[in-house]
């Protein structure tokens, strides 16, 4: 017999990764960017597309109108535009030639706001361009399946995709169905695993190949039919995300 999993749906996720502390405190994260920031604060910036055009890459968002949006990488290099008067940015830069995690920002005068999230360009844009989350699904923006990605601390995983209507889940002989919200973003909890383990999305069935080795660094590497990341979140707790292949 089959067991429900966990989260029933895309908005509210049962448990936290255990990299992100869960409180009654915290503020749920969310792809939808805000109108306005409250008083006094600056928020960061949200990067909601990217487009390849001949050798360049054009990431597109919204940030606070007029401030100045970045995305620097821990080698110190940066890239950044200004924000328009309705909040738009556009941000292009060559495809560098291998992996690229960037940390985006905000800064509004002498005030700077900093982005929990990472963007990472796999492989000069050839792989997939992500936005990792500490603590929550991770976010595709290149053209991806029907399983986007998962999310792995090593005690519990985070499916998740876009779909425009319901998704019938099964993995580990349990199941689950979870409608997107309106974005068309869903995720689902599900269950710890040792990998390798099969999660079926629809009518296709993904081979999950576990977390990899652990370490500290940034790892980026081919994972049977996808693509693995090993990376450590702003807290500095660790998190595998496995990418699979758009065919």
């Amino acid at each position: 017999m089959k067991r429900a999993m966990l989260g029933k749906t895309a908005m509210a996720i049962p448990a936290c990764l255990a990299l992100a502390a869960c409180s009654p405190s915290a503020t749920p994260q969310t792809d939808r960017v805000q109108t306005e920031a409250p008083a006094g604060w600056t928020r960061p910036p949200a990067i909601a597309a990217v487009q390849g055009t001949r050798g360049s890459l054009v990431f597109t968002g919204q940030a606070e109108p007029g401030a100045r949006v970045v995305l620097r990488a821990d080698s110190g290099a940066a890239y950044a535009a200004a924000a328009d008067d309705g909040g738009r940015f556009e941000i292009r830069m060559a495809a560098p030639a291998g992996d690229l995690l960037l940390r985006p920002e905000t800064q509004v005068g002498q005030d700077a706001a900093h982005s929990p999230d990472r963007l990472l360009i796999v492989a000069g844009g050839r792989g997939p361009i992500v936005i990792l989350r500490p603590g929550g699904p991770t976010r595709r923006l290149d053209r991806a399946p029907a399983l986007g990605a998962i999310d792995s601390d090593g005690r519990m995983r985070l499916a998740s995709g876009t779909s425009s209507s319901a998704v019938e889940l099964q993995a580990g002989g349990e199941s689950g169905r979870v409608a997107p919200d309106s974005s068309g973003r869903w995720s689902l909890a599900l269950g710890p695993s040792a990998g390798p383990d099969e999660i079926r999305v629809g009518a296709r069935t993904f081979a999950w190949p576990g977390e990899g080795a652990p370490g500290t660094a940034l790892r980026v590497e081919r994972a049977g039919e996808g693509w693995r990341v090993v990376w450590t979140g702003p807290a500095g707790a660790r998190q595998s995300t496995w990418l699979p292949d758009a065919a």
